[in-house]
């Protein structure tokens, strides 16, 4: 299995950027596809953005398209998610999430992180 340690959370003003890590430990990271959710109202969880194991493929919840960018670095363990123009509505825990599986995966993850917490003012 896999584990997986967010960092990067914080309070910032409406405008600004963070950007999120998550370092996973264990098994092959190159072999898991990732993701980042987000609880939302009414919703247990609200999926953010996803990779394939490669990096070379992408994809974004229509509420963030064009201001956040989810990469990866296999040789470094170590994915991210790169927050611009953020807004106080995306206040929330952010969870890295993690799936063997070579093509994107938006939902049913099997690994998970602890979360880290954004918060935006303002």
């Amino acid at each position: 299995q896999v584990q997986l340690v967010e960092s990067g959370g914080g309070l910032v003003q409406a405008g600004g950027s963070l950007r999120l890590s998550c370092a996973a430990s264990g098994r092959t990271f190159r072999s898991y596809a990732m993701g980042w959710v987000r609880p939302a109202p009414g919703k247990e969880r609200e999926f953010v953005a996803a990779i394939n194991w490669s990096g070379d493929n992408t994809y974004y919840a229509d509420a963030v398209k064009d201001r956040f960018t989810i990469s990866r670095d296999n040789a470094k363990n170590t994915g991210y998610l790169q927050m611009n123009s953020l807004k106080p509505e995306d206040t929330a825990v952010y969870y890295c999430a993690a799936r063997q599986a070579r093509l994107i995966v938006i939902r049913g993850y099997d690994y998970w992180g602890q979360g880290t917490q954004v918060t935006v003012s303002s």
